[in-house]
């Protein structure tokens, strides 16, 4: 988790700085700009921290060892969801509710709809089909 860990800390390192500069040359006019950065470096931060305290818990990975061998990451890696259309559909209907919130509330209740279905079909996704358990 050391990659990661000091890929998010440097953001947290880059954004802050960047997101004063961009204060100081808007002279603090406009807001949402730096804002915005220094929010992002403060999320980056909190990920960062989150990984730092996560790689003290659990045992060092393959990828993190520097002498490591391509044979130390053989085995299961996880379980994946089978072939599914159900994120497609997941997706349109998210894209649906933030659409809704542009165009009206008729649009944004369809969306929510199409969204709790998808939602409830991906999580019974194993309990149907060729994949039930």
């Amino acid at each position: 988790m050391k990659v990661e860990t000091w890929l998010f800390a440097a953001g947290a390192f880059f954004f802050a700085p960047v997101g004063f500069i961009y204060g100081f040359i808007t002279q603090w006019k406009e807001p949402l700009g730096p804002t915005g950065l220094l929010l992002t470096a403060a999320l980056s931060l909190m990920i960062g921290a989150y990984f730092w305290i996560l790689s003290r818990r659990i045992d060092q990975r393959p990828e993190d060892d520097p002498f490591g061998e391509i044979a130390q990451g053989a085995g299961e890696v996880g379980q994946f969801s089978p072939y599914s259309w159900t994120p497609l559909w997941l997706g349109l209907g998210c894209m649906l509710v933030f659409a809704g919130l542009a165009v009206g509330a008729w649009l944004f209740l369809i969306g929510l709809a199409a969204t709790a279905l998808a939602l409830v079909l991906w999580v019974f996704e194993y309990y149907r089909g060729e994949h039930a358990h």
